[in-house]
């Protein structure tokens, strides 16, 4: 029998799908579905997400209930600077040094921008963070993450937001 599990990092899960936190009606909505989607990484953006709350009803109650791998990101930066702040206060709120980077470099496709994202990655790796960084799907950008440290990529499939999927 083949071990489909997938390895990122220190971290093993037996599902391959993310989940996002940002386009639910509220925390009850949100906790259905990701109960009813399986998934064992659930992506948070720190900018976005009172990450100190932590009541119940709150969105990191419902993270840290055990069921959960917390995956920070640094949605809505758009220098390396703001990325590596976003990411350490993630670190710490979080008690997680896995992160989703994201350095956005087009406010209206949200496309990434790959300079800024390779700069803040070599940086974040050198901190003991495992990245996993937003990227266009270039394979030379890749490879060079792959080359800083970066134990995968998340590359963009389609515009944030779109809906539209690979």
């Amino acid at each position: 029998m083949k071990d489909d599990t997938l390895h990122i990092g220190r971290f093993s899960f037996s599902s391959r799908l993310f989940v996002g936190t940002g386009k639910y009606k509220d925390i009850g909505a949100t906790e259905r579905a990701l109960a009813a989607s399986g998934a064992q990484v659930v992506t948070v953006a720190v900018r976005r997400v009172n990450l100190q709350e932590r009541g119940e009803g709150s969105m990191m109650n419902l993270l840290r209930s055990g069921k959960y791998t917390i995956l920070p990101n640094t949605a809505g930066c758009y220098t390396a600077d703001e990325a590596l702040r976003t990411a350490r206060l993630a670190r710490e709120l979080c008690e997680t040094d896995l992160v989703k980077l994201e350095v956005i470099g087009d406010k209206r496709t949200l496309f990434p921008d790959n300079e800024a994202t390779l700069e803040a990655a070599k940086v974040l790796v050198k901190d003991g963070f495992v990245v996993l960084p937003y990227c266009i799907d270039d394979p030379i950008v890749c490879k060079k993450l792959e080359d800083i440290g970066c134990p995968a990529v998340m590359p963009l499939a389609a515009p944030i937001g779109s809906g539209l999927g690979i």
